[in-house]
């Protein structure tokens, strides 16, 4: 019954997610889901990356979290516009959740930006109508997140290995971490940053910078 119940929910949300993703087709609207542990550094991560990609493009962003609007209230410091949605206890955001809040949404935009609430297993799972996840790994995590949470890593076109800046203080290959990311998706874009120095940071933006361009239509 649980299994039958789980499937009816999954088939639901990807009927919902369809129907974004349409939506935002059609608007021309490169949605990133963003994905990680809690402090991993995702909102830090944007906080460098959207300064970058603002001049160029218009940018809302959606923020998850269990309670409070923290990192919501950070992007918006950025003169960005962004919706918080609290799960009030959920472990992850759903298509449903993103359709309630599209109307607090400023529009045109170009990027839509959602960070998920963090969580390495249910969001994997939940299709928010996005072109794709990219998910925030962070050192001091340790190594063994991606063959412990395979299943986020094989949903995910790109991995930041974030604050790489405590590498001399941690035992942590980020070698060895990379191979296994690639073993699991072959055709993942992988990015190390220490994001709160912004190092690495341009290179995120550059990739991201053409993906829009791309949806846009346009040549760089």
């Amino acid at each position: 019954m649980k299994a039958d119940l789980k499937t009816h929910v999954l088939d639901n949300n990807r009927t919902q997610a369809e129907r974004l993703r349409n939506h935002f087709a059609e608007a021309k609207t490169l949605v990133i889901n963003i994905t990680g542990s809690p402090g991993a550094g995702k909102t830090t991560v944007l906080e460098r990356v959207i300064p970058l990609l603002k001049k160029d493009w218009r940018i809302a962003v959606i923020e998850g979290d269990v309670q409070t609007s923290r990192d919501a209230e950070r992007i918006v410091r950025l003169d960005v516009p962004a919706v918080q949605i609290n799960t009030m206890g959920g472990c992850h955001l759903d298509a449903k959740m993103i359709f309630g809040c599209l109307d607090d949404l400023p529009g045109p935009v170009d990027l839509l930006i959602i960070e998920n609430v963090g969580n390495l297993v249910c969001p994997a799972e939940y299709d928010l109508g996005e072109d794709f996840k990219l998910t925030v790994l962070s050192v001091p995590e340790g190594e063994d997140k991606p063959l412990k949470y395979p299943f986020m890593f094989r949903n995910s076109r790109a991995v930041v290995i974030n604050k790489t800046d405590l590498l001399p203080y941690v035992d942590y290959d980020v070698e060895k971490v990379a191979a296994e990311i690639q073993g699991i998706q072959p055709e993942v874009v992988i990015f190390r940053l220490a994001a709160r120095q912004s190092e690495g940071v341009d290179a995120l933006a550059a990739w991201l910078h053409g993906l829009i361009a791309a949806k846009q239509g346009r040549t760089q």
